[in-house]
């Protein structure tokens, strides 16, 4: 019968010895496709990796064994890359510091951090595999760009700490703190897309425009798409399916934005907008298995999401909408509520939504929200459809007004399916 605890160990060196060879496989394949030899490949990070786990093992019966390993690992490392840097005249440390992470994922494997160690392992072959989009990235990034995130990132992590949260208005809707932290969420969210189109590059596809753009907006992929099909419109499934698939991720960010700031209701609106999004990506789905050609995107230059004048415009609205919403309600109930997010929806989803879902607790009944929310999302569409149809043309534009009438008409039914339960 075999001991527990050899079970545990053999599990434990399995672990170690996938790691190790997950890193190694994409070392080696990296640089035989980069033509240069290194010092550590395959089976040498397999063997790294084991190093650490047993220095890590003999450590338990020879004090300051591990410290030693490591001290003599990082001298070895220290002179391969000293010879790569003085004889082979390549400077990057890439492969070395890799090496050092691998001999300590051995280590956190001995310690039972065995799934933590498997999961840094993953990301590190991630960004091993992206190192040159990320090259691509730092080339198309300007010093503007760097100005931006710095500035906002003061303005995060100083300036949203020292705002009052609290309310501050007349009606006690308008909270500094959580209206800067709306505005957080979002330009975060349209930052996190503005990274992926410099480091996947500028042709891609006019699908991949689609994803990374309606992670910004959605309206702004309908418009630039919609321009570009008035010039070629022998690629009417391309564009429509970029359009489609911008506008199927709005449905998603919805769900996201409500979740951050009331999930209960979040929870309401899931259904139907999983419903929408699910029925989208169908649409898209078809779009793209029909489509014999597939033209390369155009995209036109794109402004930071992070730059501090269009945080303050989004902030500028917040405020405005909630004072709004308070103030129609107050006068005019729900109607006034409906109103204002049927404005809103000509120009944002995201401001109204974070602010209803907000105002639900307590300020504003959970069925007014829900109602507000797909009121917006509407007339959103409506008003995307209405620019596809006067830029790009009636081809385009039935094509997308049959997305519409398949998304909200699932969002529709799943709305009357599920009765808004749970929101008295």
């Amino acid at each position: 019968m075999i001991d527990p605890l050899d079970i545990t160990l053999v599990k434990q060196i399995v672990a170690v010895l996938g790691i190790g060879l997950m890193i190694g496989f994409q070392r080696e394949i990296y640089y035989r496709l980069q033509k240069r030899d290194e010092f550590a490949g395959t089976r040498t990070f397999t063997l790294i990796t084991l190093l650490g786990y047993l220095a890590a093992l003999i450590q338990k019966n020879v004090p300051f064994f591990l410290p030693a390993a490591l001290f003599g690992f990082v001298l070895l490392v220290i002179t391969a890359y000293a010879y790569k840097l003085y004889l082979q005249k390549h400077r990057g440390a890439t492969t070395e510091v890799t090496a050092l992470l691998s001999f300590m994922l051995g280590v956190m494997v001995y310690y039972g951090h065995t799934g933590f160690a498997v999961f840094l392992a993953v990301i590190i072959v991630v960004f091993l595999e992206f190192k040159s989009r990320f090259v691509l990235f730092e080339r198309h990034v300007e010093k503007k760009d760097i100005q931006a995130a710095v500035l906002f990132l003061l303005l995060t992590f100083v300036v949203l700490p020292v705002l009052p949260n609290r309310t501050i208005d007349a009606w006690h809707v308008f909270n500094p703190y959580q209206t800067w932290l709306m505005v957080v969420l979002v330009a975060g969210i349209s930052f996190v897309g503005y990274v992926a189109v410099k480091i996947l590059g500028p042709k891609r596809g006019i699908y991949l425009t689609g994803i990374f753009g309606g992670l910004i907006s959605s309206t702004a992929v309908s418009i630039t798409l919609s321009k570009l099909y008035a010039t070629r419109r022998q690629f009417l499934r391309n564009y429509a399916g970029g359009i489609a698939i911008a506008s199927t991720l709005m449905y998603l960010r919805v769900l996201i934005e409500a979740s951050v700031f009331n999930f209960d209701l979040a929870k309401v609106l899931l259904f139907p907008y999983l419903a929408a999004a699910g029925t989208g990506l169908a649409f898209v789905y078809y779009l793209y298995i029909t489509t014999r050609t597939h033209a390369k995107e155009e995209v036109a230059e794109q402004s930071n999401p992070l730059e501090i004048s269009e945080a303050l415009k989004l902030g500028l609205l917040f405020g405005f909408i909630l004072g709004s919403l308070g103030f129609f309600n107050e006068h005019f109930g729900n109607a006034g509520v409906y109103a204002v997010s049927a404005l809103s929806g000509l120009t944002d989803v995201d401001a109204i939504t974070l602010s209803l879902s907000r105002l639900a607790y307590g300020k504003l009944s959970p069925q007014a929200a829900v109602y507000g929310i797909v009121i917006a999302t509407t007339v959103n569409s409506f008003m995307k459809l209405g620019m596809v149809f006067s830029l790009g043309g009636r081809k385009i534009g039935f094509s997308m007004a049959l997305f519409y009438l398949l998304t909200l008409g699932s969002m529709a039914a799943a709305l009357f399916w599920t009765g808004f339960h749970g929101m008295a």
